[in-house]
């Protein structure tokens, strides 16, 4: 029996990856009618699918559990909300593979949507095997929950037929502060993550501030575990300098474990603010439901389709 999630979500990260998210620039018809050629196309493996709250309401339907970001103050102020109708996902070993899915997706989706932008990811640091690296040059995902595990944090089930197997997508594209980070001491950039850099060892007198002791999943109540599949980005400036940053994506059965998390992070619990901070700020922040998988497409029958 195939799974009735999309498969991308729980598979490890491709070489490379592009973010694309679209609004609506059609009428209902033609959404509809787009909507049906992504459903044929989106094998949920190359191409992972989430549809934002505004396309929901477009189609006349409501989603249970898929909202808008919510409104979180971090450090900087309240973090921006940048709420989108369609993101996709595309997934591929090299740069070819993305461009042949862009111009695809592009060829159907154009009449009903508008793509607002494209941000390019890679992965970075791979061992061949089970580790990757942020562009800070630490482990990303080192307490991912694994194999069953992750499907039951990230995988919705007992909702119903054309609910069970969606997945609740939060996505944040931070931008990294390269100087800032330069900075600081290899001790102060330790204490901010809670891990050592040389080792990945958790550190036992970090501070409260340390990123891995703001989001330990085991010390919510109850429990928030989500499935997180970043990746690094990378783009030129127009006067020729980086801009660099990570792509949250964490996806969960709801958004609850998200957004625990943020809240803590952002130090709304108890006035501690999350080390990453120092360094890091998320400028945009989005929530997707991704449909589940009927007969190897997208099942698309909370949408009315």
């Amino acid at each position: 029996m195939k799974p009735l999630h999309q498969p991308g979500i729980l598979q490890d990260l491709p070489a490379v990856s592009r973010y694309q998210f679209w609004n609506v620039s059609g009428d209902a018809a033609a959404v509809r009618k787009a909507l049906g050629q992504l459903q044929s196309w989106a094998d949920g493996v190359n191409a992972v699918v989430a549809v934002g709250e505004s396309l929901a309401q477009l189609l006349g339907v409501q989603v249970p559990g898929l909202r808008n970001f919510p409104s979180i103050k971090g450090p900087q102020g309240e973090l921006p909300l940048t709420p989108h109708a369609l993101c996709l996902w595309l997934r591929g070993a090299e740069q070819g593979d993305l461009l042949k899915a862009s111009r695809e997706a592009a060829a159907f989706l154009a009449p009903a949507f508008t793509c607002v932008q494209v941000l390019d990811c890679f992965r970075h640091g791979w061992n061949g095997r089970d580790v990757v690296r942020d562009l800070t040059g630490y482990e990303d995902g080192t307490e991912n929950p694994k194999d069953g595990e992750a499907v039951h944090a990230a995988i919705a089930d007992g909702m119903g037929q054309g609910l069970d197997g969606g997945s609740y997508f939060a996505v944040q594209e931070w931008l990294h502060d390269q100087e800032a980070f330069a900075r600081m001491t290899a001790l102060q950039k330790d204490h901010m993550i809670g891990r050592r850099l040389s080792d990945n060892e958790e550190l036992e007198d970090a501070p409260e501030s340390a990123h891995v002791k703001r989001t330990a999943q085991e010390s919510f109540t109850p429990e928030a575990f989500i499935l997180r599949r970043n990746m690094p980005w990378w783009r030129v400036k127009a006067d020729g300098s980086d801009e660099i940053g990570t792509i949250f994506a964490g996806f969960g059965r709801s958004f609850y474990a998200f957004e625990a998390q943020m809240r803590r992070m952002a130090g709304e619990e108890d006035g501690i603010v999350d080390g990453l901070f120092q360094m890091s700020n998320p400028v945009k922040n989005s929530y997707y439901w991704c449909p589940p998988m009927k007969d190897g497409k997208l099942d698309l029958r909370a949408l009315d389709m």
